[in-house]
């Protein structure tokens, strides 16, 4: 319980909470890849914020093993992240594929990993919305088949893009793993 206050969960969740009424409110007519995966940003960037403590020391020198924690407290932001963008399925008449879900949310787990581990956990949100931007931009403005194309907009591709699913899975093990091993900055 401790754990969880000084990582600001409960205010997360109930940012969470917020934040998926309005953009499910907006999104309301037609839920596509877009507005799912602007869900998954905001649900994953409201929660990122608690990745770090009140004290980073303290943190460091505690008797308890960080790892599992760590690895925990990442895999419940994206679960919580993935279960906001599938819960409209159960009355939307067109249904985004869970695997587009699944994969847009490991990936920018993964990117709220590293984030943390770059520049601190109350900015675990930069990198996830850096990329959304970038990826959004190239492919609103763009269009193109090849390989740098498909990786960079991995966030858009429609289900069964074999690079935006292993760019995706590259993200989620590296932000996993980075977060794990080494927590958030100082």
């Amino acid at each position: 319980m401790l754990y969880a206050r000084s990582r600001a969960m409960p205010a997360s969740f109930a940012g969470l909470a917020a934040s998926m009424a309005v953009i499910w409110f907006l999104a309301r007519d037609r839920w596509s890849e877009i507005p799912v995966s602007l869900a998954l940003l905001v649900a994953i960037a409201v929660t990122a914020i608690g990745l770090s403590g009140q004290d980073t020391d303290l943190d460091r020198t505690a008797a308890i093993r960080w790892v599992p924690r760590r690895v925990l407290h990442l895999l419940l932001i994206g679960g919580f992240g993935a279960g906001a963008a599938l819960l409209p399925r159960l009355w939307e008449a067109e249904r985004v594929p869970v695997e587009i879900i699944v994969r847009n949310a490991g990936g920018l787990l993964g990117l709220a990993g590293v984030s943390a581990v770059l520049f601190g956990g109350a900015f675990g949100w930069a990198l996830p919305l850096f990329v959304f931007v970038v990826s959004f931009v190239v492919w609103a403005t763009t269009s193109g088949t090849d390989f740098a194309h498909l990786v960079i907009t991995w966030l858009f591709q429609p289900a069964g893009v074999a690079e935006a699913t292993w760019t995706a899975v590259v993200l989620a093990v590296a932000g996993l793993g980075t977060y794990a091993v080494f927590g958030n900055r100082r």
